[in-house]
């Protein structure tokens, strides 16, 4: 084996096509809330690859879930027969998922396939060609979830014909300076009654957490506000909890906070704990729409299908949900004490372990995205990896595993506010970071 590093050799021989880089990360291994780099040095992980890795790394529930469902491969698929693994987390998830008795699942890979079948069955069963999203939502990196996107990362990517975008209702940067959003919704409601007829209208994408905009969190009682109006014009509501869904907001569901029920929900990345599986869990008229309308060959995969029905065994059985509340509130309030003093941290806002940092120009408030560049750098230096997001690529996203401890939270907040006041120092200069451009 060459002695080239594996980070020289990943740009050697990996397009950069599928690569969001923002510091110089090569791992040889992990284990629980921490990854191993080549060299052997130990980063304490606050992202788990974008909440993907939600009970860490190594768990044992996964390896034996995995192990068995290798030592007796069901086949590799769900496309032309069945296998136990993939019947059972249907079922599984249509027990956890609040809803209508009458429903289906569909299996995909990922976040990605699993919005974009559902923006092009919804309009297909509804015979309704127009759907609506948040401006800042990123439902995806496939055409189909692309065009129902609304990211600045996707900016020059076609969107659906049909496609009307809104603002997220921010309570830290509000639509018409009102926190409330309840101009937001006037606003909708608005369109809904002209340009945009409701009755035209067949879903409403929206993410009860706004994920890679920013980590927003919604006013209390607006999502639950418009999705009555939803209903009232037969718009069928679609919660996509592909990161925040699953524990990692303090309860099984992010939408339960909001106290409404989505008519389709969308699962991804955490499901399967670091393997590639999704779901959607949404109403027969809808799933049955026809028989192989959105299909791959690896779709529930027997083996991917047993490592999400051991996550959601193990979220269950571990109570997760209430430690992700827990330990979540930690890291908030560690954060906030931590960088009390530093002017450059705008605001501080989530839910259980989906947490974000916003950073600002301190002179008049405005997005800081140099700082938040330097600033994953800097905790990249000292120890933690987590990333930045939002539409202005200045919010440090925090969404660890659900398995973090009380101690692992501590530390990371104390990296957190250094990283922070190193960066805001000068510490990291532009050379460094000259190659890594994020988002």
């Amino acid at each position: 084996m060459t002695s080239t590093s594996l980070y020289k050799r990943d740009g050697a021989a990996l397009s950069p096509l599928q690569k969001l880089r923002f510091f110089p990360l090569a791992v040889s291994g992990g284990a629980g809330s921490v990854l191993i780099e080549e060299g052997g040095r130990e980063l304490l992980d606050l992202s788990a690859s974008w909440g993907a890795a939600s009970l860490g790394h190594s768990h044992p529930a996964m390896r034996t879930a995995i192990d068995q469902g290798l030592a007796n491969q069901a086949g590799a698929s769900i496309l032309s027969g069945t296998n136990e693994p993939a019947v059972k987390l249907a079922e599984t998830l249509l027990k956890l998922t609040p809803g209508a008795n009458d429903r289906r699942v569909w299996l995909g890979h990922s976040g990605s396939d699993a919005n974009e079948t559902v923006a092009r069955v919804v309009p297909a069963a509804t015979g309704r060609s127009r759907i609506m999203a948040f401006s800042g939502a990123y439902h995806g990196g496939t055409q189909g979830s692309m065009s129902v996107s609304g990211h600045t990362a996707q900016e020059g990517v076609a969107k659906s014909d049909g496609l009307t975008l809104v603002p997220y209702p921010d309570p830290f940067r509000p639509f018409e300076d009102d926190p409330s959003g309840e101009a937001l919704l006037a606003h909708i409601e608005h369109l809904l009654a002209t340009s945009c007829p409701g009755d035209e209208v067949a879903c409403f994408f929206m993410e009860p957490i706004q994920a890679d905009g920013g980590l927003i969190v919604p006013p209390a009682g607006f999502l639950s506000r418009l999705s009555k109006l939803c209903a009232h014009y037969g718009i069928l509501t679609i919660c996509d909890e592909v990161k925040v869904g699953l524990g990692r907001t303090g309860l099984m569901h992010c939408f339960e906070h909001e106290n409404f029920v989505p008519d389709i929900v969308v699962f991804g990345k955490g499901l399967g704990g670091g393997l590639p599986i999704s779901a959607i869990v949404g109403p027969s008229w809808i799933m049955d729409h026809a028989p192989a309308f959105s299909m791959q060959t690896l779709h529930g995969n027997p083996v991917s299908a047993s490592a999400a029905l051991a996550v959601l065994t193990t979220i269950q059985a571990d109570n997760l949900a209430a430690r992700a509340q827990n330990t979540g509130g930690i890291l908030m309030d560690e954060i906030a004490r931590a960088s009390a003093q530093q002017p450059e941290v705008g605001d501080i806002r989530g839910r259980g372990l989906a947490i974000g940092v916003e950073l600002v120009k301190n002179e008049n408030g405005a997005p800081n995205a140099e700082l938040a560049q330097k600033t994953v750098y800097r905790a990249w230096q000292l120890g933690a990896v987590f990333y930045y997001v939002g539409m202005n690529s200045n919010v440090l996203e925090l969404t660890p595993p659900l398995i973090l401890t009380e101690a692992e939270a501590k530390t990371g907040a104390q990296i957190l506010a250094q990283s922070i006041q190193d960066a805001a120092a000068g510490l990291v200069s532009d050379e460094d970071v000259a190659e890594f451009a994020g988002w």
